[in-house]
């Protein structure tokens, strides 16, 4: 007689992001007794403060630019005035409606989220946690922390993510002074914003809130906006900046902000004033990873505090894993998502795919948006990787000019052999989705010989992709 014996493998997921609500998913769909600990709501910062009412935010943003550009392609906006002649109305942003409406969209994708647990049989617990050991979580489950659960578990994946880094000398009053989760309290388009920090959070919502209407200065301690990107594609943002009004201070850093009265102050290094109605701090992240138990039970951290993971998302501890913007991997909520997949297959034993840097698309979400892929321009001309550059301006695509796109190019890279695509930017409207055929092309190695011979629809903005394809024609 034979006996089975069906063992169901316990795992305990500390932080409900994208990381974690991916794992727990996952860990649920191939059998295991799952158990997810959230101190806020499914989806953590990442749909709550952060990427869901962010973007949000942006599409409001560019809805509004393109109210005011439409006049460029002929359309015509009047309002009768008691004398019964045309006014041309103004835009107006109601930035409580706006923020309400957000906020809303975030709750409710918490709350889909949440469902989706639910249905496929996770536990949740909500409450505070932190290791004890490496193979328990104990979970404050009351605010006072006078009730405490232990939960123990075969496998753990940590993905407690991260929050703005705050500056002794600019500390966030959620008034004034601002970090990107508190903007949202606004009830009305500040009258002058200053944005301390150019990287990506710091463009895009100096984007935003300059085309909601917002007099904008950004800070940047670097010699041009969104350093260590795509030269030519930060190029073309600082340009859009400056032409639609913002005020962009290079190789300028903050000392200090301070509120006075209803203004804030934010002094310079080289001992110049901004002055501004509030102010937002977009200086960086630090992981939620002190004092959580992690160095008692083995785990490994950098310098600065985020979790050492391999490809799989294993930490230094065998049965532990971590998956997100805590960890030493790429900060963002599409990787952090495959990691907690990758994590569970391999803690499963399933089979396991893990992501490489290079087939990892990004996107910056300012106007226009910069989407890129696979090896960069500076890796090429700096010798790490043998390859051709092709650029093809937007101005040249015809549903470009169709739409009034004035701005913007796609840039191929294709291996110096083989012609393999190995990379790309793309700096237009919507480029978060047009970056995806270049994705494709680069996880499978295609050749621009071979991406050339898809048919794009004519007209269309895809089309640059293959024109700049056939450019790069390698001869046989």
């Amino acid at each position: 007689m034979v006996y089975e014996f069906e063992r169901t493998q316990r795992i305990a997921v500390l932080g409900g992001g994208p990381g974690g609500y991916e794992a727990a998913l996952a860990a649920a769909q191939l059998g295991a007794e799952v158990t997810l600990i959230e101190r806020a709501g499914v989806g953590g910062s990442a749909v709550l403060t952060d990427v869901v009412p962010s973007k949000s935010l942006i599409a409001t943003a560019e809805a509004s630019n393109a109210v005011k550009e439409a006049s460029e392609l002929g359309v015509q906006f009047f309002a009768k005035g008691d004398d019964e002649k045309a006014v041309k109305p103004q835009v107006a942003i109601n930035l409580a409606a706006v923020n309400k409406r957000l906020l809303g969209l975030a709750a409710k994708q918490s709350d889909d989220m949440r469902t989706n647990l639910i249905d496929a049989g996770v536990n949740l617990v909500q409450g505070e946690g932190r290791l004890d050991g490496p193979n328990a979580i104990i979970v404050s489950t009351a605010k006072g922390g006078t009730d405490f659960d232990r939960i123990e578990a075969d496998t753990l994946v940590i993905s407690v993510g991260a929050t703005p880094r705050v500056l002794p000398s600019a500390v966030p009053d959620g008034e004034r002074i601002l970090t990107w989760t508190q903007l949202y309290r606004l009830k009305q388009v500040p009258e002058h914003l200053i944005v301390v920090g150019s990287g990506v959070t710091g463009a895009e919502f100096a984007s935003a809130y300059r085309a909601l209407g917002a007099k904008v200065t950004l800070i940047s301690s670097r010699d041009q906006v969104l350093p260590g990107e795509d030269q030519d594609a930060a190029a073309v943002i600082e340009k859009v900046f400056k032409r639609n009004g913002m005020k962009v201070l290079n190789k300028s850093r903050a000392e200090s902000v301070v509120r006075d009265g209803e203004e804030v102050v934010a002094t310079l290094t080289d001992g110049r004033e901004v002055r501004g109605s509030h102010c937002l701090m977009a200086v960086g992240s630090i992981p939620n990873t002190s004092d959580i138990g992690l160095e008692a039970a083995g785990v490994q951290l950098s310098e600065s505090g985020h979790i050492r993971v391999n490809r799989v998302a294993r930490t230094s501890m065998p049965n532990i894993y971590a998956a997100g913007d805590c960890t030493t991997f790429l900060p963002l909520a599409s990787v952090a998502s495959m990691q907690g997949r990758t994590a569970v297959f391999h803690a499963m034993g399933d089979v396991v795919n893990p992501p490489a840097n290079r087939n990892i698309t990004s996107n910056i979400f300012t106007q226009p948006e910069i989407a890129t892929v696979g090896w960069t321009q500076k890796e090429i001309e700096d010798g790490v990787v043998p390859g051709q550059i092709y650029k093809l301006p937007l101005s040249s695509n015809p549903r470009a000019k169709m739409m009034g796109i004035r701005d913007g190019f796609v840039k191929l890279f294709a291996s110096a052999g083989s012609g393999a695509i190995i990379g790309g930017v793309i700096v237009a409207p919507k480029a978060s989705e047009l970056i995806f055929p270049l994705a494709l092309a680069v996880e499978h190695r295609l050749t621009v010989d071979q991406f050339a011979e898809a048919f794009p629809v004519y007209p269309s903005l895809t089309g640059s992709l293959t024109d700049a394809a056939r450019a790069m024609h390698v001869v046989r």
